[in-house]
């Protein structure tokens, strides 16, 4: 690898700053939701950190060796969705949530999205049934806009596929879209993914047999 040459590694623990803010800074349909937010850590901790911590998660950064080794982008999932969520309801949430009081309406000067937010991280949703039934695996990905259309998405996945494909037997994934981001619906299209018949607006599903990658 040459200096300076931004790399893919395992996620770690450590790592959960980064998540958080590249969450955040990527979380509305792509763009930054900083200004949706007076607590701009909700959005991290409910879609990005607790996969850095929790058993049953995969994960994968970018990493900028030029900018002092800066987490630049992610691809975050779990291999078994329903029992990431138990272990989240059970074991994240409860720390997640310390700071912020129920219901979303009493924590002052709140945004609509903080409130949306906290009130997942009160009464977490399960995953839908259809994407479980197609496959128990997960996926979130998120990069910083400076870093993206140059592969690297397309790059996150092919790890992910790799490790679920050979470390956990597995043939799917899937993912949840926010359906106004249709940018990302068409990149998701090119590489094979699929919506999924009878799943919420927005599931697609990905066989890796059909990775365009």
């Amino acid at each position: 690898m040459a200096s300076g040459e931004v790399y893919i590694r395992q996620v770690q623990p450590s790592d959960s700053p980064a998540l958080n803010r590249i969450c955040l800074l990527t979380g509305n349909a792509g763009q930054s939701a900083e200004h949706l937010h007076k607590f701009g850590e909700l959005i991290g901790l409910v879609y990005a950190e607790p996969y850095a911590h929790l058993p049953t998660t995969y994960g994968f950064v970018m990493v900028d060796p030029a900018k002092g080794d800066e987490v630049v982008g992610y691809i975050l999932g779990s291999y078994d969705t329903r029992s990431y969520e138990q272990h989240a309801s059970d074991e994240w949430f409860p720390r997640a949530r310390t700071n912020f009081t129920y219901p979303s309406e009493t924590n002052e000067g709140a945004t609509e999205a903080d409130k949306r937010f906290i009130n997942i991280l009160y009464n977490p949703p399960r995953a839908p049934q259809t994407a479980v039934d197609y496959s128990p695996a997960h996926m979130h990905i998120d990069i910083l806009q400076e870093y993206q259309r140059q592969g690297w998405g397309r790059k996150l996945i092919a790890r992910a596929i790799e490790y679920l494909r050979d470390e956990r037997g597995l043939t799917r994934l899937w993912l949840g879209l926010d359906p106004k981001n249709e940018g990302a619906k068409r990149f998701y299209e090119r590489l094979g993914f699929k919506e999924l018949l009878g799943a919420p607006e927005g599931t697609m599903g990905l066989e890796f047999d059909e990775f365009k990658g």
